[in-house]
């Protein structure tokens, strides 16, 4: 082949290379690690409760579905549910086959029962159709005597990786503490938002003294927050820390807690999946911009 021949057919080439080379690459997902084992997980995750329960809809379990691909695509691997959110265990675990995620999701469930804790246990593992769990919550406190134990005996048994409790909307917190204090858990869940601020006082703070990684529920207020943010327009020093929307604003305000490791908001619609997930990603604020928000909202 004569020289000039060659260079015709490489000069394309290296000019495909090179404006490859020049694509700005994506932001990585932002993580935390669990402090109990060091493992990392991302900041966002994926709540059920309500949004996931819609029976037998097949086309609301195939939009569910698509959630669910659209998550881990993004990078997303908590998934969050429990006995008392009707068929969503079965909606994610159908999700969970057809996906062939099984290996990729972080399961996080609970157990929510006065009675037979373990045989509630094994029909949510068989709905998720997942080996075993990665953590589970006794739920709302309720028979935490008796299914916190139970819990601590199957990671033990290494039948479960993890192990916490859960409340919301600022309930029972003096008995979450004392919990806190006096048992050995992986895992706390706790409401937390830009408006309902309460966990700061103690709870955030003991779990980061006691090791306990945190999951937030409520980061929207199951969307009366966002319904009230979206009618003032999001102000433009937002752009700081790569929010775009109201929705990130909020998760960015909760996962830059130093305490926070996971904040899971539910949703069944495939766009504020990715508005959601947009907030895994980019700069957080420090302390002082962090009041800024709080500060802006509150005046809303």
């Amino acid at each position: 082949m004569r020289r000039r021949d060659l260079l015709l057919q490489l000069v394309p080439a290296l000019g495909a290379a090179d404006a490859f080379a020049q694509t700005p690459a994506q932001p990585q997902t932002l993580t935390r690690p669990i402090p109990s084992s060091g493992e990392q997980i991302p900041v966002i995750g994926l709540g059920s409760w309500i949004t996931f329960n819609v029976g037998n809809d097949r086309q609301a379990r195939e939009q569910c579905t698509e959630v669910m691909r659209q998550f881990f695509a993004a990078g997303g691997k908590l998934i969050d549910s429990s006995p008392m959110y009707g068929s969503s265990q079965g909606v994610i675990g159908e999700a969970l086959q057809k996906l062939r995620a099984r290996s990729t999701v972080f399961s996080a469930d609970k157990v929510w029962t006065s009675s037979d804790g373990a045989a509630q246990i094994e029909t949510s593992r068989k709905l998720w159709q997942v080996p075993r769990f990665d953590l589970l919550q006794v739920h709302n406190l309720l028979a935490w005597e008796k299914q916190l134990p139970l819990l601590q005996a199957m990671k033990a048994a290494g039948q479960l990786r993890y192990v916490g409790i859960t409340t919301s909307e600022g309930r029972r917190h003096a008995e979450f503490e004392q919990i806190m204090r006096s048992q050995r858990i992986d895992f706390i869940q706790l409401s937390y938002n830009l408006l309902d601020r309460e966990a700061e006082q103690r709870l955030l703070p003991l779990a980061r003294e006691r090791g306990i990684a945190v999951l937030v529920n409520r980061p929207f207020r199951e969307g009366a927050l966002l319904r009230q943010l979206q009618r003032h327009p999001l102000p433009a020093w937002a752009g700081e820390i790569d929010c775009t929307s109201w929705a990130q604003f909020a998760l960015k305000f909760i996962v830059s807690h130093p305490a926070v490791t996971c904040a899971i908001p539910a949703t069944g619609n495939p766009a504020h999946l990715r508005e959601n997930m947009g907030a895994s990603r980019g700069r957080l604020p420090d302390a002082a911009l962090r009041q800024r928000m709080a500060d802006h909202v509150a005046r809303l």
